[in-house]
Order: C-alpha cells, then structure tokens, then sequence
C-alpha cells in the first residue's frame, strides 16, 4: 500500500491554502473550538455543535477537480484515501494526520438495484445503499472512523489525556466504538439496554474487549447516564451528540452520487431514531450543492417506527412547539427504539432545506415490507424494513412517483438480526401476521419424497 507521499501529483499540484475545520454552535454563539476541544454542546447556550469547514479553501479547486480527485482515490490503495470516508478527508477531518488515521476501509458500499422488488410498486429506479456492507455490520462505522482518529491524534499528540471511549446504545454504535478502539489500543466502555439489543449486537463489543454494561433501563436512560459521564475527566463521549461523528456519516451522500457519476436522486429515505444519521445525510449534500458538484438536492425522507416516533409525531404538529419526548416502545427496530433525540434540532433543519417529509411504520408493516423485499434479493434488518414500509406508503398515496430516482439507506446488515427473520417465517412474532412465511419442508431420504414435493 502506497504512503501519502507516494500519491500521484496531481493530487497537491494546486496552490491551496491549509485546509481546516471548526466547531461552531448551530444557533449561530459566535465562538468556534477547535476539532479537539471534547465539546459536545455550546458552552454559550448549551446548544448542539456542527463542524464546519473553510469553503474559501476548498474553492480554490474547481467542482471537477474534486470529483476527478474522489474518483481516483475511491478503492484505491493510497493509505488512507482508498476509504470511503477518507477518500474526502480534505472534506470531513483535514487536519487529522494520515498516521493517526483509524480505518478499517469502510465506506465503498454497494448500491443495490431492487429492480423486482421497485416493479412491484411501479418505480424502475430503485436502490438501495447496504450500509450494513460495513466491518461491523453498521453505517456506524462511517462516524467512528473520524471520531476515534480524532481521539488517536489527541493521545498521541498528548492534546489531552483520554481514559476511555464511552457510548450508549442500542446495538451498533457499541460495535463500531469496540472494533475502532480495539484496533487503536484505546479503551471502550458501551453502556446497553439490558434485554433491548440483539445476541449478535451483544457479542461484538465483547469480542472485541469493550466494557459492556448492560443497563436495567432503555436507549433514553442510557445515554442520560453517559452524558454525565461524559463530564469526569479523561472521558470522551462517542454518540451522535458529538458533532465528529455526523462527519464521517455525510459522506454517505457524497458516495451515492459519486456511484451515479455525480448525478442526485430524487428521493433519500433514511431510518431514523437518534436522527444523527439524518443531519448527517443532509450536510454530506449542502456540502456538495455550496462546493458545486451538484446543482440541485434531494428530497428526504426519514421513517420512524410507530412505537417510537417523536419526530413523526412533531412533523405533524409542522414541528412547532419542539420536541416533545415520547416514552419509547417495544419495536423490532431495536436500533432507533428511541423517544428523545439528541440530534432533533439538526434533524429539523435538514427536514425544511430538502422540503423533507416523516412517516411511521407499525411492526406488521416493517415486517411485511423487509419479507417482500427479501424475496427480491435482499436480507433486510428491521430498520430498512422500516424505510422500506415508508416506501411503499408514500409511492401509494403518490408522494414519491413512478420514474423518479429513489434510494433507500440499509443501515445495517440483516445477519446482525437472525431472531427478527427466524421469528418472522416461524410465525411468532408479536403483531405480526407472516403472510410471506416460508418453511422448510421436512422429509425422508428418498427420492420420490424428494420428487413429490418439486413437482407435485
């Protein structure tokens, strides 16, 4: 693998100043912070943080420039522009130096073509981005990256000591941290819902050396705890609150129009619960719509599951009066069971730029939903069930039409969620009627058995 200093010249031949990137109050307080400044909130008003970026600089290349440059980085060899994330570094953490760089390739995820599965509901244009395509499973792993990279330069660089990493979640964030961390020799802490969190969700931050606390208390509960402790020193909280994260998950947008040469959808339809992923899809576009790579942007859609829907609930209400938290229910969506959203107010904002749009789905519908979309090719995990089942309403009452550009985002891979599919085709889940249920034919070892049961 080639170094930094190995890289083909066109990529330094302009002259350019320094790139950098800030923390600022999305309220508009005007002090800025640096990236290592372990900020989660606006000192001023206690509002969320947002990185931003010196644009006058990143100008100095021309829309083509960039493109040509994402172009030949992605896949590549060249530590560590050949990942996903990466391979924007100048876009998401500049001065991060390449040697403190934590990565394990993520990004490059594939765009599926749910051709049969998009004829069924009269749309030719279909897609869907498997972030689930991902070392741990998880579009987490886009965030982590960054964040901890971040962390690795500020112990290295002796910036500020760090004891450990901490999160709560509800499955995948704690699997990212662990892995990130695990590679970096930092250590992790994961705070977890007791009996919330699948075996598979469970198991990965063990392996991977994490203290796991599993928690008698939900999402909401648990990251209650961890922003108190956030507040011990030599602590580092790694959760969507913490603007690094959102940084690394932008270049979800970035990479879909990288993989239609540069040309927008129509639509994006994104699970949401802590609605950090949501922002992040929004600035990943801003970005490219300020910088000129694209002229016009998407509509957005985020889906909620019914038993956990305080953003649907204020979409509604034409988000006035703010957020008003919900006590968040049972769902098969374990991963977005959440009634309090830290990122709601960036959410917000990125709903009235794309002209956005939420909607809800029941548990019979994201279940549905993921088994039609399953016998089309895919393997979906409940939360793309959920996206898809806000698909499927909004092509049905004509929001979204036939011809346009759809992409729905996997946010993570549907092996991380065996009990959800086992369960579905046996029949037991909760609510749930399996109208698509297929189960193996038991027989004996004989041929004409065998025969009977193929031909009839």
């Amino acid at each position: 693998m080639m170094n930094a200093q190995e890289m083909p010249s066109y990529l330094g031949r302009m002259p350019v100043r320094k790139f950098r990137s800030w923390l600022r109050c999305i309220e508009g307080c005007s002090p800025t912070y640096p990236l290592d400044s372990a900020l989660y909130r606006c000192p001023i008003c206690g509002g969320l943080l947002e990185v931003r970026h010196d644009l006058e600089a990143l100008r100095q290349r021309s829309p083509q420039e960039w493109m040509k440059l994402f172009d030949d980085r992605y896949k590549r060899t060249v530590w560590p522009y050949g990942s996903g994330v990466w391979g924007k570094k100048e876009w998401v953490a500049p001065e991060v130096d390449d040697d403190n760089v934590v990565s394990l390739d993520e990004g490059g995820t594939n765009l599926f073509w749910a051709e049969r599965y998009g004829r069924e509901l009269g749309l030719d244009d279909l897609w869907v981005k498997m972030c689930g395509n991902s070392h741990t499973g998880s579009f987490k792993d886009l965030g982590m990256t960054v964040l901890v990279s971040v962390v690795n330069q500020m112990i290295r660089q002796g910036t500020r000591p760090i004891r450990a990493v901490v999160c709560a979640s509800t499955g995948d964030t704690s699997a990212s941290l662990a892995a990130y961390c695990a590679v970096a020799g930092i250590p992790a802490v994961v705070l977890l819902p007791n009996n919330k969190v699948s075996t598979a969700q469970m198991v990965q931050p063990l392996a991977n050396g994490a203290t796991v606390l599993a928690l008698d208390t939900d999402f909401d509960g648990c990251m209650a705890i961890v922003q108190r402790l956030a507040e011990e020193p030599g602590i580092y909280l790694a959760n969507s609150v913490n603007p690094l994260r959102l940084e690394g998950q932008k270049t979800i947008s970035i990479e879909i129009v990288q993989q239609f040469d540069w040309e927008v959808p129509d639509w994006v339809i994104i699970p949401g619960g802590n609605l950090g992923n949501v922002s992040a899809l929004g600035e990943g576009f801003l970005m490219m719509y300020e910088l000129g790579l694209i002229t016009r942007l998407p509509r957005i859609a985020v889906a909620q599951a019914a038993a956990a829907n305080p953003l649907y609930l204020s979409y509604l209400r034409g988000f006035e009066g703010g957020l008003q938290p919900v006590v968040a229910g049972p769902t098969l969506a374990t991963a977005i069971r959440i009634g309090n959203p830290v990122s709601y107010p960036r959410a917000v904002r990125i709903l009235k730029r794309f002209d956005g749009v939420v909607e809800q789905a029941t548990e019979d519908e994201l279940s549905q939903a993921a088994a039609r979309a399953d016998l089309a090719g895919l393997f979906c995990d409940p939360h793309t069930g959920v996206a898809l089942a806000v698909l499927e309403k909004l092509v049905a009452r004509g929001t979204i039409q036939p011809g346009q550009r759809v992409i729905v985002i996997s946010t993570a891979n549907g092996l991380k969620f065996p009990e959800f599919k086992i369960r579905y085709h046996e029949g037991t889940l909760p609510g749930v009627r399996p109208l698509l249920a297929n189960r193996p034919i038991e027989l004996p070892a004989e041929y004409d058995a065998v025969r009977r049961a193929i031909f009839g």
